[in-house]
């Protein structure tokens, strides 16, 4: 740690004049932060100064980045902090050690950062399109999706990515001079064009539809894919819906199981397994970084131009490691999603929000009196979807029972 010296008794005007100096030559401005860029960075990385703006021109921090600013504005929002109390695969209601939305979304936006400084990529803008990317996610994870893409399917449609394109630039309320959060133009088309197994957005006209993702972009759904499958793990095994004989058929969990009981002592089961799940992400890692390198190096990537117009992801896994996390995916959508337990959550949600969309359309004015006035502007069909999107899993249950049960007061 290096400590200032510290000047001696009185100090004279001129000297503490001086020393200010000092100390003010040592904070990093923005434009300092964008030079640290130009230095370390790589020359296809997305640099903050070659930013495309946001759609409400305003002034910029001094002492930040436009991306560590969005990264901020997602943290402080409304929508992110709702994150806590939405489902990943188990209800919030089901146990305080699951993973929920927020953690989930923490754990991706660790990996990706830790991969994107491996890289020399943007870190700031991967942050700040981790923390973003499952903002517009409704209650009860994927059953929650589903229902709202059947309800809106003659009005529009629903999709998590594009909703969370809506809350960011509409649903947002929190400045006076524009909606939503005015990110910059990066950050949402990371929002928009994140794609993993469970994310495919229509790509909107606005973010060139025609050319690939930053690879910041592609490295957060990368790391989404990582977290997601590999942490499911940890929670089903935790639940008891899965057992370790299954995992023992897989070959990224057998190698990963020999390599952390090879010339150790007998480990006790719980401290093995965590070791297990950390040795599974990080040989994933390992692979991701040496292949994604490879293929940078023969695609000739030599700067951000290049890598808008690769058709193909250059942010992979080799193809032996996509064969092995499809063996687990496979596993994981057997022996877990489909579990009896998760299904009768996942049918009691679709209840819940269907139940909840239709009184609603058929009685708006049930609806908070804030929603009933976007109705004439909006549309009724997407304002109850952008109010059931918004609630978490606990408010839609309360909500449910206000609205259905005779006993329960409103």
């Amino acid at each position: 740690m290096c400590l200032r010296p510290q000047p001696e008794g009185r100090v004279s005007p001129d000297v503490s004049l001086s020393l200010y100096s000092e100390e003010k030559d040592r904070m990093l401005t923005r434009k300092d932060i964008e030079k640290r860029e130009c230095d370390l960075l790589a020359p296809y990385a997305m640099h903050s100064k070659d930013t495309k703006g946001r759609k409400y021109p305003e002034a910029e921090p001094q002492y930040r980045s436009v991306y560590q600013r969005d990264r901020d504005r997602i943290i402080h929002s409304t929508a992110f902090r709702r994150l806590e109390y939405k489902t990943q695969v188990f209800v919030n209601h089901e146990g305080d050690y699951y993973r929920t939305r927020l953690t989930h979304t923490m754990e991706v936006s660790q990996i990706a950062r830790s991969i994107a400084r491996t890289m020399s990529l943007n870190e700031d803008l991967v942050e700040a399109i981790a923390l973003s990317h499952d903002i517009g996610h409704p209650p009860f994870g994927h059953a929650g999706e589903d229902s709202l893409r059947t309800l809106m399917k003659d009005n529009g449609g629903f999709d998590h990515n594009l909703q969370g394109l809506r809350v960011v630039e509409e649903l947002e309320q929190r400045y006076p001079d524009f909606p939503g959060l005015n990110l910059t133009w990066e950050s949402r088309e990371g929002i928009n064009k994140h794609t993993t197994m469970f994310d495919r957005a229509q790509q909107l006209k606005e973010f060139e539809p025609g050319s690939s993702p930053t690879m910041e972009t592609q490295v957060v759904d990368v790391a989404d894919e990582i977290a997601y499958d590999n942490h499911d793990i940890d929670d089903g095994l935790m639940s008891g819906l899965i057992e370790e004989k299954g995992l023992m058929q897989l070959r990224l969990w057998k190698d990963a199981a020999r390599f952390v009981q090879k010339g150790k002592k007998e480990l006790p089961d719980k401290i093995r397994k965590y070791q297990i799940i950390r040795r599974l992400i990080d040989t994933q890692i390992e692979d991701l970084l040496l292949t994604s390198e490879k293929n940078i190096i023969a695609s000739h990537i030599k700067n951000l131009a290049n890598v808008k117009k690769h058709k193909k992801r250059l942010v992979t896994f080799s193809d032996d490691m996509q064969k092995k996390r499809k063996e687990l995916r496979v596993f994981l959508m057997d022996n877990l999603y489909k579990n009896f337990r998760v299904m009768r959550m996942s049918d009691k949600a679709r209840r819940f929000i269907t139940g909840l969309f239709k009184v609603y359309l058929e009685k708006p004015e049930q609806l908070p009196p804030s929603d009933q006035k976007k109705i004439n502007k909006t549309g009724s069909h997407r304002v109850i979807c952008d109010y059931i999107a918004g609630m978490t899993d606990r408010y839609a249950l309360d909500e449910y029972k206000k609205l259905f049960d005779p006993y329960e007061r409103v």
